[in-house]
């Protein structure tokens, strides 16, 4: 294949989005021959301040997860950029009209990492521990556990996030660990947060290449970068989240499995103060995407029945 036309990537600015974005143009002009010198002028990188960026408070408070994706979403559209290099974790389950994601990336460590410059483990926290955090499934994961937890709102890239930790801001803090080894900052982990006790988000560790539907020269660059075993995992586990009316403000968490022909979905539901939480784990045999996709709608479809009309979330 010869380009044409270079095709734009369009990322956030934050440090661990550029790594993402650097990633799949360096997988892209290997994959198609191109001189490293030759890589920018083929594959330029295009960096967009989201909504989701510049908002101080809680996600919840102006519109949820969208936020890190729109203004990237609306570049694609107006064909301002070819393809757009998301979490997938940030990712909302319904996009825009127009618009899917092409290509999945092998998935990283999709655990959580627990940080802390005073305690060694999630046990050692002492009684009334200050743990900052932005994520209303960590907080609901760990009140569950420990309801004499305080929490307190920490936002912000990882070094912000960091930074505040070293400030004496909280106690302790959680975040993803497939960041931090893209980042090269495992170093900073205090405990590797096993997925028995603190289940992951939906797609947590897995970078999605978001395309026009119909742009066939962008999606023919970006398919084979796809990891098949990764994207039938997310599609299930975001079927989950989608049945669920999966929001920042529910407390949802999903992991997909896949071993030889066994596939293990665990997914889980939390009361937003931690109180009640409701699961599934099962193991089945599944092959298409269609069959993962009905996976994670049936195991959600499971759950909301069993919830029935309670009110669960509230801040």
């Amino acid at each position: 294949m010869t380009m044409q036309r270079p095709l734009k990537i369009g990322t956030r600015g934050s440090p661990l989005a550029l790594y993402q974005a650097r990633l799949v143009q360096g997988l892209l002009a290997s994959h198609w021959n191109i001189d490293e010198a030759d890589k920018d002028a083929v594959f330029p990188v295009c960096i967009y301040k989201t909504s989701g960026d510049r908002l101080k408070g809680k996600l919840s408070d102006f519109g949820g997860k969208g936020l890190f994706t729109k203004e990237l979403e609306e570049a694609l559209s107006s064909g301002d950029i070819d393809l757009a290099v998301h979490s997938m974790k940030d990712v909302p389950t319904t996009q825009q009209d127009g618009l899917e994601i092409g290509a999945v990336l092998e998935r990283e460590d999709p655990r959580d990492a627990f940080i802390s410059l005073t305690a060694n483990s999630i046990d050692a926290l002492p009684h009334g521990a200050l743990v900052g955090t932005a994520s209303l499934r960590r907080r609901a994961q760990l009140s569950h556990q420990r309801p004499d937890i305080r929490f307190s709102l920490l936002r912000g890239n990882v070094g912000t996030r960091l930074e505040k930790l070293g400030n004496g801001d909280c106690d302790a803090t959680f975040l993803a660990v497939a960041g931090l080894v893209r980042l090269e900052n495992t170093q900073v982990i205090t405990e590797y947060v096993g997925s028995e006790l603190m289940l992951n988000a939906p797609a947590q560790g897995a970078i999605g290449i978001e395309c026009r539907r119909h742009d066939a020269v962008t999606m023919t660059a970006i398919r084979p970068l796809n990891h098949e075993p990764t994207e039938k995992s997310i599609i299930a586990e975001r079927s989950f989240l989608k049945k669920l009316d999966g929001s920042c403000r529910t407390p949802i968490a999903a992991l997909v499995e896949i071993s030889g022909n066994v596939t293990r979905f665990r997914g889980e539901v939390l009361a937003s103060d931690g109180s009640e939480k409701f699961s599934r784990d099962t193991k089945v045999i599944v092959s298409s995407i269609e069959d993962y996709k009905a996976l994670g709608h049936e195991m959600g479809a499971e759950i909301k029945a069993e919830i029935g009309d309670r009110d669960l979330w509230h801040d």
